[in-house]
């Protein structure tokens, strides 16, 4: 049985009409004088800056991408956590797959990177990527309607089923999340790319002063 706890329909209904941000406590960035449209958010586990280099990341690796010319036969997201970078998509061979990741680890300020891009035979359809995104936003109102989660501090991507998770956690946070994300109807995997904190850390760590002590854990549950 998969629980349907109201606020994750509020949160469904507020994503629809753009106002997400305000749930998680999101102000918007200023660059140059403007309006940036990317926004930070108060409660995020990462710096401030950890934040900005993170979007900045994302547009420089995606450009990069772009401009490489590699035609129809790849469609790749670039999702930056704390300066490491999850490719998620799709390639037709081996090679571009590979092209991508070089294109990417050369992006400054990149610290790693992993490749989840899947080599297959057919670039999905908008139906399908249609579903990956009903899927990220059942996972991101479930943990939102998880008492024992800080959502804001979870990252959720979907790629063809597959439901990827970044953030800064502790273990057990980390098991809660994917728990939930494999609850969720049509998930066909769960892929933990976390880094882990202790509760210790996270007590004396106050968002935008600094970073608790982590370490990477990928994979699998």
């Amino acid at each position: 049985m998969k629980r349907a706890g109201s606020s994750r329909w509020v949160c469904m209904a507020l994503a629809t009409a753009g106002m997400v941000g305000a749930l998680s406590g999101c102000v918007p960035l200023v660059v140059g004088g403007g309006m940036a449209t990317a926004a930070l958010s108060a409660a995020d586990r990462r710096t401030t800056g950890a934040q900005v280099e993170d979007q900045g990341i994302e547009l420089r690796a995606s450009d990069r991408i772009r401009q490489a010319g590699l035609g129809d036969g790849v469609r790749v997201n670039t999702t930056s956590y704390n300066r490491k970078v999850l490719l998620s998509g799709e390639a037709r061979t081996e090679k571009d797959k590979q092209e991508v990741e070089r294109l990417v680890r050369d992006v400054n300020n990149v610290e790693g990177v992993f490749n989840e891009i899947e080599v297959v035979p057919f670039i999905s359809s908008l139906t399908q990527r249609g579903k990956d995104s009903i899927i990220t936003t059942q996972v991101k109102a479930s943990l939102l309607d998880a008492k024992d989660l800080q959502a804001s501090a979870i990252k959720v991507v979907t790629e063809n089923k597959v439901v990827y998770l970044m953030g800064i956690v502790t273990e057990r946070e980390s098991k809660r999340a994917a728990e939930i994300a494999r609850g969720i109807n049509d998930v066909r995997k769960v892929v933990r790319l976390f880094e882990l904190t202790t509760d210790e850390a996270l007590a004396n760590y106050m968002p935008g002063d600094g970073s608790p002590t982590r370490a990477a854990e990928s994979g699998t549950p």
